[in-house]
């Protein structure tokens, strides 16, 4: 319940100016390396790439040798509000820049990438060592271009880095190095021993004036896996299957730490990177593997569960959404980023819709994951499945069209993070306001304003969700006018029946309370998720309400189960830096059985 400063996150490739090639890559997909900003190259192994223009769709795929679109006749395809120009066949090799040779306008692409990437690693003639003489993060450094806000920067070393010039996720911790040259510690702060890479950066900024370092926290010994079990997304008898799990491990990034598995003939195969590949015969079943990953003489064995489904059959017939805000990224709980994977690993969820990720907390998530992702301002989202399409929304939201499998089976995830303050329980526990005044402010929460905008921007998901059904997820920071009913008054101040906007809007849209579906009685089940951390205000007793959910219209989706989660018992605020679960929410998981077309 709180505010933070907006950053967007931006993965293209290209330059939007006239006869380039242009590519939006929507997703960070399996880890092979990072995708950064405008301009950058990188290896895009597996990727795939929705093109759409008019009625027609066209598919770019990308692998170890390069982006490649097929295409009857040179047209101009819409890529998330980008042009990509292209003849019959374009492939162009994985570095772009030096190998693309296909026609002129891939030549022109050429030029321009050149140039983007000379101004990327303009005044990249400096230097940034380990001094592994000293304490920890000590580092000395030079640059010709000394400036008093010059800074050095650690990042997880398997992403998240400004590899490429451009802003992708906050840094872990950081210090100022002002001068031409001089040596500087970057105190760890709560960071576990594993592996980062630094970089020495211009001016406040992501301009790299030094090739990064990859440094060891630790000894690489010190080999810790964040989950020992992992199940993949599903795989499908006679087609191709990618998956990653190199970045469940604190040593991800070390080019010391190599993986294996322990299965020699079976059909999926994991190099040293921990990618894994194959293609599950006719006559494959759900798949074990048992991965080894050593480092330093150190080995540890991590399970993978790969589920097969047949070859007539749907590729999803379950989906485990989860709403989650993750308190500020989870920072206020030490070792958060293990802790936050273990959770998500272990109970092996499909989309997740996170608040409170500002600063790249949903593409730290999804990389280590090795899942799909979009990142907004406070808003992010997760998925196991191929995001197709970024949609356009309006404030405090984000929504994505999400390809289940390929386009036999779309959906479209709607995730918000509404105002804050006031808050109403606040309003009618401590202040006794009436309802007009409550409502009164309410809207100048901002949340009604929001919810009404948000509401407007799905009305046409919302009428089409027979087809492809719909989401919306989010901490709505208001309860909802199905749990303030007369009957719960005792569980509100004495306040009974309440029409809150930010539920009513919704529902009277036509969007469906999953958490409701299963527990329609909110005086034996109140599902609360505020909070399970926060119990006294001010040596008032905290109002306990629900006010984070998962919303669903479609007449594929079935809610099988949901409930609001939490991981262990955790220590009230604030105690709160030992405790397994990194939020001042409780979660809220809906299971959904989905029809096929």
């Amino acid at each position: 319940m709180k505010s933070f400063t907006p950053i967007v996150l931006v993965a293209l490739l290209g330059h939007a100016s006239a006869k380039t090639f242009q590519v939006a890559l929507t997703g960070y997909y399996n880890g092979i390396d990072t995708i950064g900003g405008s301009g950058s190259t990188a290896h895009f192994k597996g990727v795939t790439v929705n093109c759409a223009g008019g009625d027609k769709k066209e598919l770019c795929k990308a692998d170890d040798s390069g982006i490649t679109c097929k295409g009857d006749k040179e047209q101009a395809i819409a890529c998330s509000g980008l042009a990509l120009h292209y003849k019959a066949s374009l492939n162009c090799g994985k570095e772009l820049i030096e190998s693309c040779t296909a026609n002129t306008t891939c030549m022109e692409a050429t030029a321009t990438l050149a140039a983007l990437k000379s101004a990327t690693t303009a005044g990249h003639s400096g230097t940034l060592e380990l001094d592994a003489s000293k304490s920890s993060f000590t580092f000395n450094y030079s640059s010709s271009d000394a400036n008093d806000s010059n800074w050095i920067g650690i990042y997880y070393a398997y992403g998240g880095g400004p590899d490429h010039g451009q802003y992708v996720q906050d840094s872990l911790t950081w210090n100022w190095a002002p001068k031409k040259s001089g040596t500087v510690t970057v105190a760890p702060k709560n960071l576990r021993a594993g592996t980062y890479k630094a970089y020495l950066l211009a001016d406040g900024g992501y301009r790299l004036l030094a090739e990064p370092v990859v440094v060891n926290l630790g000894s690489p010994s010190d080999l810790v896996l964040f989950t020992d079990s992992f199940t993949t997304h599903n795989a499908r008898q006679g087609e191709d299957f990618t998956a990653n799990v190199g970045n469940l491990v604190n040593r991800a990034g070390d080019p010391n730490t190599c993986f294996s598995a322990k299965e020699k003939d079976c059909w999926a195969k994991v190099d040293e990177k921990g990618i894994i590949t194959g293609r599950p015969p006719a006559h494959a079943v759900n798949t074990s593997l048992s991965v080894q990953v050593e480092n330093g003489g150190t080995s540890v064995s991590l399970h993978v569960t790969i589920p097969v489904r047949k070859h007539s059959e749907p590729l999803v017939e379950e989906l485990r959404v989860l709403s989650f805000n993750l308190w500020v990224g989870g920072q206020f709980v030490n070792n958060y980023h293990e802790k936050q994977v273990r959770f998500l690993s272990q109970d092996n969820f499909d989309i997740v819709g996170f608040q409170e990720s500002s600063g790249g907390h949903g593409v730290r998530l999804a990389r280590a994951l090795g899942w799909h992702s979009w990142q907004g301002p406070d808003v992010s989202i997760i998925t196991r499945y191929p995001i197709a399409e970024v949609l356009d929304t309006p404030a405090k939201s984000g929504a994505v069209r999400i390809s289940l499998d390929g386009t036999k089976s779309d959906i479209v995830f709607w995730n918000c993070h509404l105002g804050y303050d006031p808050y109403g329980p606040y309003d009618f526990c401590f202040e006794h306001m009436s309802f007009e005044e409550v409502m009164k402010r309410e809207a100048q929460s901002g949340r009604t304003p929001e919810i009404t905008a948000i509401v407007e921007s799905m009305k046409g998901s919302i009428a089409n969700a027979d087809d492809v059904p719909v989401f919306l997820t989010g901490d709505f920071n208001a309860p909802s006018h199905l749990d303030w009913i007369d009957a719960t008054k005792d569980q509100h101040c004495g306040t009974g029946y309440t029409e809150w906007p930010t539920s009513k809007m919704p529902v009277d849209a036509g969007l469906v309370d999953s958490y409701r579906v299963v527990h329609p009685d909110p005086v034996s089940e109140p599902g609360i998720t505020w909070s399970p951390i926060y119990l006294d205000n001010n040596g008032r007793k905290e109002p306990l309400d629900r006010i984070d959910f998962v919303y669903h219209k479609g007449r594929k989706l079935t809610v099988k189960d949901s409930k609001a989660v939490v991981v262990g018992e955790p220590t009230p605020q604030p105690n709160q830096a030992d405790n397994e679960w990194t939020s001042d929410h409780r979660a809220v998981l809906t299971v959904y059985k989905l029809a096929a077309a």
